[in-house]
């Protein structure tokens, strides 16, 4: 029953206008026998790319080694931030000057709920409510309610796809999670923004499930402000840099509650008093993380010349033909996919619900060279980076699940 699919799989690799990027990674893997891994946990840590560690050593033994703090000006180390975060904007849909790289996702999804609240109180409305999105990544939750707490504010969950009809005239800002990390279902981005924007609310998107491997349109859809990871889908490298994007036209009235040196108009005045830089260097806050910010640039050389859609149309090519092999090999009831069918509401992921023992299933397979992550209490998730994910990984993985799953 494997052949068909696998002779399929080979045919859509031939085919597949991305298949060059996955020579610029490194993936080989010690499974059974010599057998390369099957790597689908790029949506919890991405893989590394070839050119990370010449720029990491070059940085470390001359930029650091030999030209020392001289670095900041002549290696441009001080403007690092505003030009990684260029980078990413393009793959987000931002225009220049619209998104730094620094800081942890939750330092900026603090920064950004907080100044979100504070631009609701410039316009006057009072307002004092601040929705979250109820199946959020848990540490979105735990900053949201200490943002609430901090600005006098009362705290509702919605699920994503009601947050918008939630929203009401107390409502200051929306937090919401594009794709949710569970399940791997796609939030409308585009109809919940303006959803909340016609009720006059704020909205902070957190991109760590998308950025990297769906085009996002921040621009084209008006987002105020949104916040994500690079460690993911944009294999910067373990605790790599986020990201922090403020709206253009938002950006002189964004009072960040974590008001630093480096994000100061004079920041060398080292004055008393704190006056905020213009533009995109105001979402700073201290020195940056130089080692890790500059791994994570040479990442995102992968990018070079790629077309955020045709990264798109293979996630969806990838994930649908993984669910139909999953189908075909697994036994009934024994693995259900909680990630939805439809195009428009499936990030990279494809998350099954398998009882009993999934963690148990998991740890198999992952012995056995398929390497996927585990979230209680019965789900698999199997993330599909396009860059350099194909399809006879996708019917290896499947045919291991159903070898694991048939004992």
């Amino acid at each position: 029953m494997s052949e068909p699919l696998a002779a399929e799989a080979a045919a859509l690799d031939a085919a597949d206008p991305l298949r060059g990027k996955r020579a610029e990674f490194v993936l080989e893997g010690d499974g059974e026998e010599g057998a390369e891994v099957v790597y689908l946990d790029g949506n919890s840590l991405g893989a590394l790319p070839r050119a990370v560690p010449g720029r990491v050593a070059d940085v470390v033994a001359r930029e650091w080694g030999r030209l020392r703090v001289r670095s900041w000006t002549e290696s441009g180390w001080w403007t690092a931030p505003e030009r990684v975060g260029d980078r990413i904007g393009r793959l987000v849909g931002a225009g220049p000057g619209q998104v730094v790289a620094g800081d942890s996702t939750s330092v900026n999804v603090f920064k950004a709920v907080v100044a979100a609240i504070r631009l609701a109180g410039q316009d006057g409305h009072g307002r004092d409510e601040v929705l979250v999105d109820a199946a959020t990544f848990p540490t979105d939750g735990y900053l949201a309610r200490s943002a609430a707490r901090m600005t006098g504010c009362r705290i509702r969950a919605a699920d994503a796809a009601d947050i918008a009809d939630a929203a009401g005239p107390r409502t200051a800002v929306a937090l919401v999670n594009h794709v949710d990390y569970r399940t791997g279902r796609l939030n409308d981005l585009p109809a919940t923004t303006a959803a909340l924007h016609a009720a006059g609310a704020r909205v902070v998107w957190d991109l760590c499930h998308s950025a990297g491997a769906l085009p996002i349109g921040l621009d084209a859809h008006g987002v105020d402000l949104a916040v994500g990871c690079t460690y993911k889908y944009l294999n910067g490298g373990p605790g790599s840099p986020a990201f922090l994007h403020v709206r253009r036209d938002l950006q002189p009235r964004f009072d960040s509650p974590l008001p630093g040196w480096n994000s100061h108009a004079d920041p060398f005045g080292m004055s008393p008093d704190y006056v905020p830089a213009d533009g995109a260097p105001r979402g700073r806050v201290g020195t940056p993380d130089i080692l890790s910010l500059l791994a994570l640039d040479a990442a995102l050389d992968v990018w070079d010349g790629v077309d955020p859609t045709a990264v798109r149309a293979k996630s969806l090519a990838l994930t649908d033909f993984f669910l139909r092999c999953v189908r075909t090999y697994v036994p009934a009831g024994r693995a259900e996919s909680l990630t939805p069918d439809a195009h428009d509401r499936r990030g990279s992921q494809v998350s099954l619900r398998c009882v009993p023992d999934a963690e148990a299933v998991m740890a198999e397979l992952v012995r056995r060279g398929v390497v996927g992550d585990f979230r209680p209490p019965d789900v698999l998730r199997f993330g599909f980076t396009p860059l350099y994910t194909r399809f006879a990984d996708a019917e290896r993985a499947a045919r291991v699940l159903a070898g694991v799953l048939g004992r």
